[in-house]
């Protein structure tokens, strides 16, 4: 660990990388004192290795990015890209010796634009920012993470990030028209386009999209918008068994309903939410399902899906009267993971996600392996779309406890895959999935993605140990 650049000496390599940051950068935006450097060290993921960063750089422009890039070339240092490090695969984790390249200075909203429909913005915008600045013009921005007010733009496009709308909206994948990207030698590429339409050339704006700062420095975005929708208004329904809970949602999709929102909480989720929040939710479920429209009759539409849920056994349906306890049933799920948390003290939160089709064997199995592990596992899903989240309680300063909870982790992800799903819907690979991306995908799949890495990042420098 180097010492601060004022307090202690520093060794000849350090040393130069500092001057060389310095000279093209403010001296408040190179931080060496390792008391600071610690804390950009890791993201919010459990059993997660990091490393020990020579020095956190926090750049306010492209010019500031590419000169950071440039330095990291010539003297072959590792640089890691962060945004709010809200992460939780350990993408954005340091390595030794790395330049931590922290974007969250760069938060700038550079445009909104009603008649083109849509927003240019830099990395570090808080999404729940953005969210409510485009609302100001009458437009929207769906992509709305648990996290959305605390994580970044810039990291919901390293990790193609989801949120509650993705049912009826989709991921941020579908909202980035094109990039300003800095690439690991400091060039600096455009990608993509701010028109309706366009098809020139390969998709590297998509590429660039979950490529966990992979193989460039996303430093501009171009992102599309939508009309805002009305307030949507949330229904809420009971179920005696997860099993009936994902009938319903079968039924839902089958019948040709768009629900703005479709989310499951499992009566462990259900539990803690209340245990953390006194929030009154029904604790004599098993499977609580909360779906939304946005429609501009969402009374009518909600009748009809609570039809479908008390034909699948639902013991209670009750939509909400209006926006406010609509608001107050999304906070509730917005909070299962943080209540999840409180259970324990510790979590590691899976992100499995599997056709909706199979759904139910996937919470009966992750129930089993919670059985078998003698573990609390909490299961909260965006249901709409299949992405479960696992969420895996366990006391960190029980070894045992510890083991059984990586394995219970990793039975889980194999599980998804048995039932025909993928390791990450929106969390992404990170550390914490690599030998498990390499299952997913296979050999020649890794082979092809490492060959792309290797055009975009010759030297391996950009975000190493990741993915792969």
């Amino acid at each position: 660990m180097i010492m601060s650049r004022i307090e202690a000496p520093r060794d000849e390599v350090t040393g130069n990388l500092v001057d060389r940051l310095l000279s093209g950068l403010p001296a408040d935006a190179v931080l060496t004192d390792p008391d600071v450097t610690a804390s950009y060290a890791n993201d919010m993921a459990s059993f997660c290795p990091a490393g020990t960063p020579a020095v956190v750089v926090l750049p306010r422009t492209v010019e500031h990015v590419q000169h950071i890039m440039r330095t990291a070339t010539d003297l072959r240092v590792p640089v890691v890209p962060q945004g709010a490090r809200t992460g939780l695969s350990g993408a954005a984790n340091a390595s030794d010796g790395c330049i931590v390249l922290s974007l969250t200075k760069m938060d700038r909203i550079l445009e909104i634009n009603p008649v083109d429909r849509v927003a240019v913005v830099e990395p570090g915008v808080i999404n729940a920012a953005l969210s409510r600045a485009v609302g100001e013009h009458g437009l929207y921005y769906p992509p709305d993470p648990s996290s959305w007010e605390m994580c970044t733009i810039g990291g919901n496009i390293g990790t193609a990030s989801g949120g509650l709308c993705c049912v009826k909206y989709g991921v941020t994948a579908e909202y980035v028209l094109g990039l300003d990207v800095v690439l690991a030698d400091g060039r600096l590429m455009s990608t993509g386009r701010r028109t309706a339409k366009g098809v020139a050339g390969y998709d590297l704006t998509r590429l660039f999209v979950g490529s966990e700062g992979s193989l460039g420095i996303v430093v501009r975005a171009t992102l599309g918008l939508r009309p805002k929708p009305p307030e949507q208004l949330v229904l809420a329904a009971e179920f005696a068994s997860t099993a009936a809970a994902c009938d319903a949602v079968c039924r839902i999709m089958a019948a040709g309903h768009v629900p703005s929102l479709l989310e499951l909480m499992d009566r462990t989720t259900v539990k803690a939410v209340n245990d953390l929040g006194n929030m009154g939710l029904p604790e004599s479920t098993e499977g609580l399902l909360l779906a939304a429209f946005d429609t501009t009759d969402p009374a009518a539409d909600l009748a009809a899906l609570g039809a479908l849920c008390e034909a699948a056994g639902a013991t209670e349906v009750v939509p909400a009267d209006d926006a406010a306890e609509s608001e107050m049933l999304l906070q509730a799920r917005r909070s299962s993971l943080v209540a999840l948390e409180a259970v324990k003290g510790t979590t590691m939160i899976d992100d499995v996600c599997v056709p909706r089709s199979r759904l139910g064997d996937l919470f009966d199995g992750v129930q089993k392996i919670a059985d078998k592990h003698g573990l609390t596992i909490g299961v909260v899903a965006h249901a709409g779309d299949g992405n479960t989240h696992p969420t895996v309680c366990f006391d960190a300063q029980d070894p045992d406890e510890r083991r059984r909870a990586r394995e219970s982790f990793d039975e889980i992800m194999a599980l998804g895959l048995e039932l025909g799903g993928t390791i990450t819907g929106e969390h992404g690979v990170g550390v914490l999935k690599k030998e498990w991306l390499a299952r997913e995908i296979g050999p020649v799949g890794v082979e092809m993605q490492r060959a792309v890495k290797q055009v975009f990042d010759p030297l391996g420098i950009l975000n190493p140990g990741k993915l792969f």
